[in-house]
């Protein structure tokens, strides 16, 4: 058997710390989309992308800097 996919959250991770910066739903949808995880149409998009961000979040690879939206912020910044 061939390697399993990964998951939403894996693929977003690698991203994220590739990238680093700020992190919301649309950047993680176009990140996921771009990564070949675009199933579904933009509402089911988005949801998948806000567990990814919340799971990453509890990871502690992101952290959330707007209580009122899903916006987060990495939480070792990108060496330049």
């Amino acid at each position: 058997m061939g390697n399993p996919r990964p998951t939403h959250q894996e693929i977003l991770a690698q991203t994220v710390r590739s990238l680093g910066g700020t992190w919301d739903t649309a950047r993680a949808v176009t990140a996921l989309r771009n990564a070949g995880y675009g199933e579904g149409d933009l509402r089911q998009q988005e949801k998948r992308a806000r567990q990814a961000l919340r799971d990453l979040a509890a990871a502690n690879v992101i952290t959330k800097v707007d209580p009122n939206s899903a916006t987060y912020r990495t939480t070792i910044d990108k060496e330049d």
